[in-house]
This record gives structure tokens, sequence and C-alpha cells, in this order.
């Protein structure tokens, strides 16, 4: 893959980069701020963008802020957004389009070298991926007229998995049962949530904004 590394530490710049390398993967830029994010990201066009979400000028979500604007020219643009500490509202913007190819993660995540090759790959290819505490902090905290309530325990189960951007035959393996087990579940969940067969509509990304913002 042709990977854009964005983060303002040159340290974990260089990190990265060989990571990305020992995955045999290859860095075609890296930048450090938010508009050379976007500079970069629109000219080059990579396989994969891995942005810190926290950068200059703002220090705040300058990353995010890049991704939103790079999608909303380039809408199927793979994201991987780190960031030092949870907060699950930084998905839902992005989202909203329905689309797949993202994944935010915690930079603690990165030292499983492994896992994060994983997750890159499956960004790259389409999928979402978000990091387990994520979608624990969502799951803990309350709501009112929460519509995952509507859910069995193993349906919620499932419904978590496949925000951590497991597949189905990852999920059977997990819960140990059937790939066409795991299927059901899914469906349920989808027609539970209100989530009809669409040509436009990526279900499973749609059922995990569901569960970000609800």
């Amino acid at each position: 893959m042709r990977v854009l590394i964005a983060d303002d530490s040159v340290l974990l710049r260089q990190g990265l980069a060989l990571i990305v390398a020992e995955g045999g993967h290859e860095v075609v830029a890296d930048v450090g701020d938010g508009t050379a994010l976007v500079d970069r990201a629109l000219a080059l066009r990579p396989d994969l963008v891995i942005a810190d979400i926290r950068m200059p000028p703002s220090h705040t979500d300058e990353g995010l802020r890049a991704a939103t604007r790079i999608r909303a020219r380039w809408p199927q643009a793979p994201i991987l957004l780190l960031s030092q500490y949870v907060v699950a509202g930084y998905l839902t913007e992005l989202l909203t389009d329905g689309g797949g190819a993202l994944g935010y993660l915690l930079k603690d995540r990165v030292s499983d070298i492994d896992s994060f090759l994983e997750a890159m790959e499956r960004v790259a290819g389409g999928e979402l991926v978000l990091d387990p505490d994520v979608v624990s902090q969502v799951l803990h905290r309350g709501r009112s007229n929460d519509p995952l309530e509507l859910l069995t325990p193993r349906e919620r189960e499932v419904l978590t998995l496949m925000a951590e951007g497991r597949t189905n035959a990852s999920i059977a393996e997990r819960l140990v049962v059937s790939e066409g087990a795991v299927e059901k579940h899914t469906q349920r969940i989808f027609a539970k949530l209100g989530l009809l067969p669409d040509a436009a509509v990526h279900r499973r990304v749609k059922a995990v904004l569901t569960l970000l913002s609800a």
C-alpha cells in the first residue's frame, strides 16, 4: 500500500513509518499539520491515510477536521485516525455518509504491530475499524430512547464486534458459533435498527453509527 502519515511529532511519524515498512508498505509522504494533510492526501490519493486527531494549528481536533475536508472531496478516502484519549463523538460526522474505509484507534494500539497492520489493511480495504475502548465507552454511557434496547444481549455482542471491524468469520470464531448464526444475528440487528437493504447504504456502518450516536 501507499501510505500517507500525518502527525506533528517527528518521532511518532518515524515510528509509524518503520511499522508501515515492516508490513511491506510504502510511505509516500509524511506531514505535520492539518493543512498539509489535506493538500497531500488529495494530491497523492494514497491507499491509506494515517492521521493524528490533534495537530497544529489548533492542537484540538485538527486531524479530524482535515479528514472531514478530505472526505468531502474524496468520499471513499481510507483514513485511520489515531488519538491519545477516547472521544467517541469524533467519528459521528465522518460516518454520516454511510461509507466505510475508516478507523479510529488509540495510540497505545500501535505497539501491537501485528494488530495495527491488520487494522491498516482493513481500513484500506474499505472496512470500519473502531478501538474496543471507544465501543466500550459508548455501550456503558447512559442514554435515553436508546434503539439498542431492542437488541438481545447476543445481538449487542455481535454489534460490538462489528464496530471493532471484525468480519462475520472473525465474530463467529470469537463467539464460538457458526458464520450462519452470525449472519442471522446481523440481519436481525439491521431489521431492529430499521436498516433495510439499500444499495446506497452500507448497513454495517450505519449500524455502528447507531451505536455511536444513539
